[in-house]
Parts: C-alpha cells; structure tokens; sequence
C-alpha cells in the first residue's frame, strides 16, 4: 500500500453501524479473539482509532506511545457516543494525503505512515468481522479496504521474519473462497467460527 491513500470512511461507518447494534446484553459474549469479550473488543477499536488518528496527525504522545497489550481494553458509559466520534475522526485524518507520508508512531512502535495506514486497515476490516461475528452480525466490509487488507495480511504471512500472521498463525481457506473468508484466514482467524451456543 506503500504511495496509495485509501479512504477509511466508509469502513469506519461500518464499525460504526456495528457497534451501535450492539445490545448491553451482549458485552459479556465471548469473540474470535480469546482474550476478548465483545466489550473488550469494542474497547480495542475505541483505543485503535484514537491512536491511529493521533498517528496519522503525527501527534505522538500517550495515546501513540502505548501498546496494545498494555492492558485489556474495555469501554466507559459513554463510548455508544465516544465510538461513532473518533471513528468519523480517524476516517477524516487519512483522508489527507500528509497521514500516508513520512514517519509516525503507534502502538508504541515508530513506522512509515504508509504502514501504519495499513496497519489501521487491517484492524478496521478484521474487528468489523469480530464484532459482526461475535453479536450475530451480517458483515459486508468495503470493498476498497477489504482488497488493501487482504493484500497487506497476504505479503506479511509470505515474509520469513514474521513466522506467520499478523494476528497469529494463518488458518489455511481454499484458494476459491470468498475475498473475506481468505482475508480472515489471513488474519489467523478460522472464518467458520461461530457465537457459542
């Protein structure tokens, strides 16, 4: 993705729609990612998208120098309106051209803003499907970031150095699957996974 903006907004309205479907009732459930329950990962978003809209801005502080693994990730009684705000924020930040070029910083790690629109790429189209997945959701991310996602989580699995994965160990899907299911297998994620009963 290197030299090649991507509007995130209709990604991030995605989330958003997402999130806002979300009952009280299910915070509790559990989602793809095994540490996480879906208040988890609603928290996770709400860090990411504050992170990487401070990343893209290059305003690097608190919020840019924290790792993911910091801490579990949770929401306050606000985040129904926080959520959609930053959300909308982070999709308006990497529409300038600026957020893609020269060097920021998120989760603690210094990387080119290319990678780290990349990086915030592939968040936004796998946890949309976490949350989708985990609250009984039906999932259609866009277009335009799905293919970035697939093809950023593609050349990570093929480089030696990572061992794998982005997200963990690639579950293997058959080459004919859907652009989605091959880009969650990507992500380390079994794209069958389903709500426990």
């Amino acid at each position: 993705m290197t030299g090649t903006t991507l509007d995130l907004g209709p990604q991030t309205r995605i989330v958003a729609r997402l999130a806002e479907a979300v009952t009280d009732e299910q915070l509790a459930d559990g989602t793809p990612c095994p540490r996480y329950a879906v208040r988890n990962m609603l928290g996770h978003l709400l860090g990411l998208a504050v992170a990487f809209r401070d990343a893209g801005r290059k305003e690097l502080g608190v919020t840019t120098d924290t790792g993911p693994e910091a801490v579990l990730p949770d929401i306050g009684p606000g985040w129904r309106e926080e959520l959609p705000e930053v959300l909308d924020e982070l999709a308006e930040v990497w529409r300038d051209p600026a957020a893609w070029t020269g060097t920021t910083r998120a989760g603690g790690v210094d990387l080119p803003g290319a990678v780290a629109g990349a990086v915030v790429t592939d968040e936004l189209v796998i946890h949309g499907w976490d949350l989708a997945r985990a609250t009984g959701q039906v999932y259609a991310p866009d277009p335009a970031p799905l293919r970035a996602s697939y093809d950023s989580l593609l050349a990570a699995a093929a480089d030696p150095d990572r061992g794998g994965g982005i997200f963990g160990p690639v579950v293997p899907v058959p080459p004919g699957a859907p652009l989605l299911d091959r880009t969650i297998g990507l992500s380390g994620r079994d794209p069958g996974w389903t709500r426990p009963a």
